[in-house]
This record gives structure tokens, C-alpha cells and sequence, in this order.
């Protein structure tokens, strides 16, 4: 496979420095190679928004399930993030029911409950880790509530999601990938003592009274159980931490947000500093998208993060703007493989922000986030802050 005669764009996303902005490379690579090939992970780049919806909108020629042109796939990696119909109908229809049953107006109070407790305890120090001491743990809290499983023990799990995190970007650190499937299948083995058990509650409990019926495949049940799990914690946890940095960069960031109508500043957040920036596709049916030709056979990386940045879909997209209507991100991907979480984490960050900004306007940074060197999920490993 041979592209543009341009350097290579992952290779410059992962040598960035500091690497937490990639708005600008994005942007250039938006105007000048919207499609180009790159060697560093052999696939091609979409950075348009018109195209990766495009991508999006036509699973039947662009697959999740890697198998289609095949690739061979782990045990551990087949759920319904990887899947394609029929075998992802079965098991996205059974959680999609158990997204729909959860009570979301008892979620709503235990975690503003959950909320107002930690920050009050936090408002009593001149400054902490809002990462480490406050977005992570919630994001735990709140996923393990919603899944109605056991408490789990953060020392175990934060380093072990890390590695699954890592491991997404294995195409450009192919070392992460052996730990990330380890991480996985550990993970998977858990949540099959969940349904062992016969939990009773929450969307465990759900799926625990409706897999017997329903045709979906044990080991894709439990590591589909796994990337809810994961996703619930990381992509939701993740959102708080560069969400609360955003707004902490913007002037008047809170004060701005403490006057809006929260659902369209929580859709913006979610634009303009979305943590999951990337995903996979394969061609199955040769297309033509942005003047390029992708065969049967490519691989295809949809840059989420530039897409939401592009000024043919949005006015002014470097602009934090909390009136922005409509507001059509793909923060959440879009179509079949759509985030199943989105409005458990639309909750969860519409609490945090709203209540911090509303109780404690004076939050600031005491010292620059970290920011991890993930680029398929954007995170922040430290941020100190203050409440005063």
C-alpha cells in the first residue's frame, strides 16, 4: 500500500510534545491529507467529519469484526465491541434492554450524593489529585453501582484498565498488546463470578435473568460484560478529568457553565474534549472517500477527535461554546457500535461540573495536568487542583 508522500500521521501524533494537544495536527492534516495512508500502523487516516460518518454509516462495507477480512481474533476480544451482525444483534439487544431498565432518577441521587460527599471532604484541603483522589474512584463507584457487582478493589483495577487502555494503541506500541489481552481475559474472568453468583441487582442482574434465553454466546456475554465494565469506568472517568481541565483553561469556564442549560454544555464537553479520539474499522467492499481509493482488505482509523474539530460541520470548533445548536459529535461514535454508556456518562459529568460549578466557583489549577500518551483514549494521569 503506498499514500501521499507526507509524513507519516501517527508518527507525528505519537511524538507530540506536550502531547495533549493534537487540535493543530489534526487540523493540518484536515486541509491538506483528510485521507492518507499511514506506515506506522498500516492503515488509512480519516480526519474529516464527512467522512468518518460516512464509515460509520456503512457497516456493511466498513466491520468492526476483524475476522470479516480474515484477521484472526482473541477469545478475549470477541464482545460486542467486535462484533458485527448477526452475532453483535443478539447481544447488543440484550444490553440495550439493560441500559433502558436502569432507574436513572435513583442514579442521579446516589451520585449526587456521591459527589457532594467527596468534594466536601476535598474542599477541606488546600489542594488535591482531582484525577487520582476524585474523578477515578467516582467513575468506579458509579459503574460498579449501575452493574450491581461487588465492590472492586481500585489497586487492582486501576492498573489492570490501564493496560487494556494501553493496548489500544498497540499498532504503534506493539509491545501493549500481549498485556492488554492478559488484562482482558482477567478482567472477563470476573465478571464471570458475577453471573455465578446470580446477582440480583442493577444491569448484571438484568442480563443474569435474560442470558439463559438469549442466544448470546457465554464467552462473548462475559467480555461483553468486561467492556462495559471498562468502558463505564474509562471513557466516563476519563470525560471528567479532561472536561474539568477545559473548563478550567476557559475564562469563566464555570462561571459560564453555572448559566447554562446543561445538556447542550454537557454535549459540547463532550465535543471539544472527547476522550475516545480514535477507532477501527476494515474495509470489506472496496470505496472511494476523500479522492482516495480503500480496497477490500485496508484498514481504516476514524479520528473521532479531529472530526469534532472540523469547521465544515462546526462554526468556530475551537470555541468551547455551551449554546452550540445542533450539536452532532461523534464523542460517542454513531450507528450500530454507537457507546451504550452515553447517557450514564452524560449523567455522571453533567453532576460533577454542574455541582462544582454551582458550589465551588473558585475551582482552579494548582498545577498543569498530566496527560497520558494515549491516543485512541485521551486521559490525564494527575491534575492538581483546588477548590478555593
Amino acid at each position: 500500500m503506498s499514500g501521499t508522500m507526507i509524513p507519516d500521521p501517527i508518527s507525528e501524533l505519537a511524538d507530540l510534545q506536550p502531547p495533549h494537544d493534537p487540535y493543530a495536527l489534526y487540523a493540518r492534516l484536515r486541509d491538506s491529507s483528510p485521507v492518507c495512508w499511514s506506515d506506522r500502523i498500516g492503515s488509512w487516516v480519516l480526519t474529516r467529519y464527512e467522512d468518518c460518518l460516512a464509515v460509520l454509516r456503512d457497516p456493511a462495507s466498513f466491520a468492526s469484526d476483524w475476522r470479516r477480512i480474515g484477521e484472526n481474533t482473541p477469545e478475549p476480544l470477541l464482545s460486542i465491541q467486535s462484533l458485527d451482525p448477526p452475532e453483535h444483534t443478539g447481544i447488543r439487544r440484550l444490553l440495550v434492554d439493560a441500559v433502558r431498565a436502569i432507574d436513572y432518577s435513583g442514579l442521579a441521587k446516589a451520585v449526587t450524593a456521591e459527589v457532594g460527599r467527596r468534594l466536601a471532604n476535598l474542599s477541606r484541603r488546600e489542594s488535591f489529585d482531582y484525577v487520582t483522589e476524585f474523578a477515578a474512584p467516582l467513575a468506579l463507584k458509579t459503574i460498579t453501582t449501575v452493574l450491581g457487582c461487588p465492590p472492586i478493589d481500585p489497586d487492582w483495577f486501576f492498573p489492570l484498565s490501564q493496560r487494556i487502555v494501553d493496548g489500544m494503541d498497540a499498532g504503534i506500541w506493539p509491545e501493549t498488546d500481549e498485556p492488554a489481552v492478559s488484562a482482558r481475559a482477567e478482567l472477563a474472568d470476573v465478571t464471570g463470578t458475577w453471573l455465578s453468583r446470580r446477582c440480583s441487582e442493577g444491569l448484571i442482574g438484568y442480563v443474569t435473568a435474560a442470558a439463559a434465553t438469549s442466544g448470546v454466546a457465554r464467552p462473548v456475554l462475559l467480555n461483553s460484560l468486561r467492556a462495559v465494565l471498562h468502558a463505564g469506568f474509562e471513557s466516563a472517568g476519563r470525560l471528567l478529568g479532561i472536561g474539568f481541565a477545559a473548563l478550567l483553561a476557559e475564562p469563566d469556564g464555570m462561571a459560564k457553565l453555572a448559566t447554562s442549560a446543561p445538556g447542550l454544555a454537557m454535549e459540547e464537553i463532550v465535543r471539544f474534549a472527547a476522550p475516545v479520539q480514535a477507532d477501527g474499522r476494515a474495509c470489506v467492499a472496496q470505496r472511494r472517500l476523500g479522492g482516495q481509493l480503500i480496497a477490500a482488505g485496508d484498514p481504516v482509523t476514524i479520528m473521532f477527535g479531529a472530526a469534532n474539530r472540523d469547521p465544515a460541520r462546526f462554526a468556530a470548533p475551537d470555541v468551547l461554546d455551551f449554546t452550540r445548536r445542533p450539536n452532532p459529535h461523534l464523542g460517542f461514535g454513531r450507528g450500530a457500535h454507537s457507546c451504550l454508556g452515553q447517557p450514564l456518562a452524560i449523567l455522571q459529568a453533567r453532576i460533577v461540573f454542574t455541582t462544582i460549578a454551582v458550589e465551588y466557583p473558585r475551582a482552579r489549577t494548582v498545577r498543569e495536568p498530566v496527560y497520558r500518551r494515549n491516543l485512541t483514549l485521551r486521559g490525564i494521569s494527575s491534575h492538581e487542583a483546588s477548590l478555593h
